[in-house]
Order: C-alpha cells, then sequence, then structure tokens
C-alpha cells in the first residue's frame, strides 16, 4: 500500500486535516448534509453519537455559549472532525459547535469508528489521539462545565475533585475571589446561598448535586439495577481497568465499577515515571484515561460513583450491591477496591478537611495552593510524586517524615530529586502536631522532631496526606478471609484448614469464597506499584476462566 501523504497536521495532533481516502472511507458509513450560518450542531450538555467532519465552510467551537464568558476556543476548516473523547465514551459534550460558513457536513455515527479503524488503524488512531488531546486541552483551559461556590464550601471540593478524578473539562468560579461569580450568579437567579452550583451554557444549571447525580447528568453510563454479566470488578484503579480489558477481550460480559473515579490512588498520581512503555511519564489519570477507552472499545461497562456496600452469595452466583439501592448479579467478581490514606491524628483535623487538607495531589489541588507555602506529609512515593509536582505551583514545599532516611521507603530517581529540588526542604525526624488557622483556613502546620521534642512552625495554606494506607474492605463485612493489617487473603493463604474440599482449594488471586478474586493493592502481599496491580489484574481474568470452565 502507498503511503498516505495526503493527511497534512501543523497543530500537534489536535486538528488533524483528513486526506481524500480517509473521508473517501468514512463516507461508506455515514452521509452527507448541507449547513446553514448560525446553525448548532450540537451545544454542551447534549450527548453526541457522531463523528462530524467539515466538507465545506466553518465550525466554531464555542465555550459558554450563550453566556457573558462565550469564547471561541477553536475554527474548524474543511477535511477537519468535529468533537472531543465524549464522542466515543458517549458523555455529555462540553462545548458547543456552531456553524459560521454554511458549507457542508458528513456525519457518522460513533458506532461505527470501530469497523472504519479495523480497515484503517492510522485513521482510527488518528481521530483517537487528536480527540485525547482534545479533552487534554479543555481540561487545561478550564472550559466545559462551570462549578460555582465558596473555597470553603466541602460540597464545592467535593464537586471539584469529582470532576478533576473524572477528567472532566471544568472551570471553578470562587466566590470568594472571583470578580465574574457575581455576574454568573445573576445571569442564573441564583444566591449565593444556593450554591455549590454546576452549569452548562446557561440553561442548565444543577444545584448542589450529588456525584451520582452528577455522573448520572454527564452520561457516566449507571448500571442497571438486577443486571447479570458474567464478570463484576469492584474497584476501577490498575488493576480492575486491566481486569475489565481482559475480560472484555476474552468474551465475558464485564461490569467495572468504582466509588469516585476510575484510576484508583494511581489516578491522583501527577506522573508515573517508571511504568513500562512511558519513557517521559504519564499522569495516573490519563493512563485511566486510555485504560477505560480501552476496556470499553471491547465492550465492558464502566461505572463510577457506584459505590459497593454489600457482597452477597447465592446459588454459585454473586450479587454486589450498591449505595443507591441498585445490585448486580454476575458469575464472578474481582475485588480491586485498592486502599485509602490514614487521617492524621491531629487535633482540628476534621475542621480544615473541608478547605486545607489534602489526600490527592492533582491540577485541581495545584492550582489552589498556587504560590503558597504548604506542607506534604509521608515518605513513600506518592508523597515524592506529590511534592516535585507541587513544587511546580508552591511558593514552599515542605516534606516531613517520620524517619531520618529518605531512601527507606521511596524510590531512588524520587529520592534524587526531591533532594535536588530547590523548592522542596525534607524535615525529617519529625510528625506533625498541631495545625493552625481560623474560620477553617489553614494558616500553619506545627511539627515536633521526635527525638529532641523540638517544634518547629511551618507556614502553610495547605496540608498534603500521605501516610501510609488501609484496604478499602469495609463493605465486604466478615464474609472473606483477611490478615492480620486487614488486607484480602488468597491462594493457598486463603485456604480453611475445617473447610477445604480439594477441587475447591483457592487458586491464586481467589479468595476464601470460590468465584470471588482479589487483585491489586487490597490484596495480603500485593507489591504496591501500578505495573504489579496491572499484571495481577490481568492474571485475574486466566483464573476467572479457569474457575468457571473448570
Amino acid at each position: 500500500m502507498e503511503p498516505d501523504t495526503e493527511s497534512p497536521s501543523d497543530d500537534g495532533g489536535v486538528a488533524p486535516r483528513l486526506s481524500d481516502k480517509q473521508i473517501a472511507l468514512l463516507s461508506r458509513f455515514g452521509e452527507r448534509r448541507p449547513t446553514e450560518a448560525g446553525e448548532v450542531l450540537f451545544r454542551e450538555g447534549d450527548i453526541v453519537t457522531d463523528l462530524y467532519v467539515v466538507l465545506d465552510g466553518t465550525v466554531a467551537v464555542v465555550d459558554g455559549h450563550g453566556t457573558a464568558q462565550e469564547q471561541v476556543i477553536h475554527l474548524h476548516g474543511p477535511r477537519e472532525f468535529l468533537g472531543e473523547l465524549s464522542v466515543l465514551t458517549a458523555e455529555a459534550c462540553f462545548l458547543t459547535n456552531v456553524v459560521r460558513e454554511p458549507g457542508e457536513v458528513l456525519v457518522v455515527p460513533a458506532s461505527a469508528l470501530r469497523r472504519v479503524a479495523d480497515q484503517d488503524p492510522v485513521l482510527g488512531n488518528l481521530i483517537l489521539g487528536a480527540y485525547l488531546q482534545r479533552r487534554s486541552v479543555l481540561i487545561g483551559l478550564g472550559s466545559g462545565l462551570r462549578i460555582v461556590g465558596s473555597r470553603f464550601s466541602p460540597d464545592t471540593k467535593r464537586l471539584r475533585e469529582f470532576c478533576a478524578r473524572n477528567r472532566l473539562p471544568h472551570r471553578w468560579i470562587d466566590l470568594e475571589r472571583d470578580q465574574a461569580a457575581e455576574t454568573v450568579l445573576r445571569e442564573l437567579a441564583v444566591s449565593p446561598e444556593e450554591t455549590p452550583v454546576v452549569m452548562w451554557g446557561r440553561d442548565q444549571v444543577l444545584r448542589n448535586p450529588s456525584n451520582a447525580e452528577l455522573a448520572a447528568r454527564i452520561g457516566l453510563h449507571p448500571t442497571k439495577s438486577g443486571s447479570v454479566c458474567d464478570v463484576i470488578v469492584v474497584g476501577a484503579g490498575p488493576a480492575g481497568l486491566a481486569a475489565a480489558v481482559y475480560a472484555a477481550s476474552e468474551g465475558f460480559e464485564t461490569v467495572a465499577c468504582d466509588a469516585v473515579a476510575t484510576g484508583g490512588q494511581a489516578g491522583t498520581s501527577p506522573r508515573i515515571e517508571n511504568y513500562l512503555g512511558f519513557p517521559t511519564g504519564i499522569s495516573g489519570s490519563e493512563l485511566a484515561e486510555r485504560a477505560v477507552i480501552q476496556a470499553e472499545k471491547f465492550g465492558a461497562h464502566i461505572n463510577v460513583s457506584a459505590r459497593a456496600v454489600a457482597l452477597e452469595p447465592s446459588d454459585g452466583h454473586h450479587t454486589v450491591h450498591f449505595d443507591d439501592g441498585s445490585a448486580v448479579t454476575a458469575q464472578a467478581v474481582l475485588i480491586a477496591t485498592g486502599v485509602h490514606y490514614r487521617r492524621l491524628p491531629v487535633p482540628r483535623l476534621e475542621e480544615f478537611e473541608g478547605s486545607s487538607v489534602y489526600y490527592a495531589a492533582t491540577q485541581m489541588e495545584a492550582h489552589q495552593c498556587l504560590s503558597d507555602p504548604i506542607v506534604v506529609v509521608g515518605g513513600g512515593n506518592s508523597a515524592g510524586q506529590a511534592s516535585l509536582f507541587l513544587a511546580r505551583y508552591a511558593a514552599k514545599v515542605h516534606l516531613v517524615i517520620r524517619h531520618g532516611d529518605l531512601d527507606r521507603d521511596m524510590s531512588r530517581y524520587l529520592v534524587d530529586q526531591v533532594i535536588r529540588h530547590p523548592g522542596i526542604e525534607v524535615v525529617s525526624d519529625s510528625e506533625v502536631v498541631e495545625l493552625v488557622g481560623e474560620q477553617g483556613v489553614l494558616g500553619a502546620v506545627v511539627t515536633e522532631h521526635r527525638r529532641s521534642g523540638e517544634r518547629r512552625r511551618l507556614d502553610a495554606r495547605a496540608l498534603f496526606s500521605f501516610i501510609g494506607a488501609e484496604p478499602r474492605v469495609e463493605w465486604l463485612g466478615a464474609q472473606l478471609a483477611l490478615d492480620e493489617r486487614g488486607y484480602i487473603l488468597t491462594g493457598n493463604d486463603a485456604v480453611d484448614a475445617g473447610q477445604d474440599p480439594p477441587a475447591l482449594r483457592p487458586l491464586f488471586l481467589e479468595t476464601s469464597l470460590p468465584g470471588v478474586f482479589a487483585a491489586g493493592d487490597v490484596r495480603s502481599g500485593s507489591i504496591k506499584r501500578v505495573a504489579s496491580a496491572v499484571g495481577e489484574g490481568s492474571m485475574s481474568v486466566r483464573l476467572i476462566h479457569e474457575r468457571l470452565n473448570g
């Protein structure tokens, strides 16, 4: 096949122009439509399930369409295609597309894109690559959703975290600092007491929605209660997403769910530098985003804002119950719920958790502490990665560790970077003993040297805590065998001496309950690394296949 030289792209791949051959291939699956100036092809909040290719004329991509903050993000011309990642994920779109110059568009159902990719992998990769880059650009620009609320409101923080963790393009309008807040609220006829609110454009407003309500409005695919599948994966971190990809690709009807967002603890990592195949590193949220697309390509159903509350075995199947009252039944269950960081045992912690204490270091938290001094607590890789990332934004980073050897729990490549960074000071052999501030706003952190007892006051507008982890197993009750620290036992370690029929001896990643498996950080004896979690999630599918067909 001759190389296709008709696909020039001089914008880094965000808005590539298609060749005649590529347009001809897409035309086999779509239809041509004339356009008129001023016509809205789709607007913010719509579920768009079609790929639009501009054949003639121009189309403007508009943020905040119809509002005082309206802004043209891009102008697409002939041979360029519209939309971003939401076209592939069937989520609500975040921008409005308006015809500027009349002409013609080609409309191709998103359901046909897989067949297009099978026939022309280069074209499939071109579309996917552009959509991934566009999502990143929108997040960086602060386009898409608007969250209007106070920096002192726990619900505002909750909504911002939900959007950040799920890589939903959004902008936070701070009631206390943003001059646009008053104008926006007046346009919406919303009083400050009714905030936080989430809005698209000028007509769609959600008043302090729950995470589940916002997820449903965006189209993050809630699972139908009472549905039955082959495999349900509880937890969508690296282990859970790997399992979803491999299970779906093996033909299992697969459902994966998570209480907050895909990515798990890894999803909060600003940069993973030691994961195979990414020599320049990749953020945890981007890695999760790509894995979700991969899993959905094979037919897996990904459901966020679905918190598992109970596991019920019955007649060789297992039913997982969720906090909204729904339930899903499967032949096999993989538990990949991971861990969560412990809370600091320090007075007044709860007072500051709504505004100044964080357990993740993403772009959202970084912008919150821009040019402010901060404190990071913890000596592991998560603390090291967070310190390096936040040092790009904060005025000063103090990294507080309880021991004197940074090498003890942190990878050497991170230790070297932390020690060399001029904006990071390591406070060793110390622990946080006091939080100082007023009206829920942190002003300083007091540390105490563990040997001398000397106290030191560190100016801090934010505290980031990464001090060890606890497994997320509270929803399981006493159904599974756990080790002394509460992690799930698997394989030979899960054998109950009193109930050990040879035919039902647990497989390597199988728990004490036949048909229920565990992988990743929640499993006793696991290696707390992204690569090993992905390996266990992948391996679990082979073992599930063996159990179901043994």
